[in-house]
């Protein structure tokens, strides 16, 4: 066991009296993107990535690592059917009970649209309302805060908040672009 004293990502963004750079958020996206590829490559999808499961180790914000794998499962040739997540970060697949490793891909493009704005994508205010946004997913960058974000990383964000499973780029692919 590893002791995290940096707390979590969750605290990070809403206790922060500033926005997070691009910069930043690229540096936080790319140490994600290599863990859960890390994660994807040994045949487990994580199902519930979402801020207060990325913890910094130490207060300086230096390094972070993925917790709670409470909800993982070894998904290696099987499609995975069990509801599981939060609503917020919940791939569209995943409510209709048919999914795989790509349900950890939405939720880091969740993550990627809250760093650069502060916003949720799909905000609602019970759960039911969350997951009928999310299964009528349109990613929309009308914030004013997107203003100020490159056309590459907003790309990169309707990528990963594709609803089509089968469309949406893989960790690798979000490395890579």
């Amino acid at each position: 066991m590893e002791y995290c004293g940096g707390g979590d990502l969750f605290d990070y963004i809403t206790n922060s009296k500033e926005r997070f750079t691009e910069y930043k958020a690229a540096q936080i996206m790319r140490k994600l993107f290599l863990a859960i590829n890390h994660c994807h490559s040994n045949q487990v999808a994580h199902r519930d990535i979402k801020p207060e499961n990325i913890m910094y180790t130490d207060e300086k914000g230096t390094d972070i690592k993925i917790i709670d794998f409470g909800l993982s499962k070894m998904a290696k040739l099987r499609e995975l059917k069990t509801v599981v997540g939060t609503p917020y970060y919940v791939a569209p697949e995943v409510l209709e009970g048919s999914y795989g490793f790509e349900c950890d891909c939405w939720s880091l493009g969740v993550i990627m649209y809250i760093l650069l704005s502060g916003y949720l994508p799909f905000p609602g205010n019970t759960p039911a309302e969350v997951f009928d946004k999310v299964r009528n997913s349109v990613v929309r960058f009308h914030h004013k805060e997107f203003d100020d974000v490159s056309e590459h990383a907003k790309d990169l964000i309707a990528k990963l908040l594709t609803k089509n499973k089968k469309e949406r780029y893989t960790c690798i692919e979000a490395l890579k672009h």
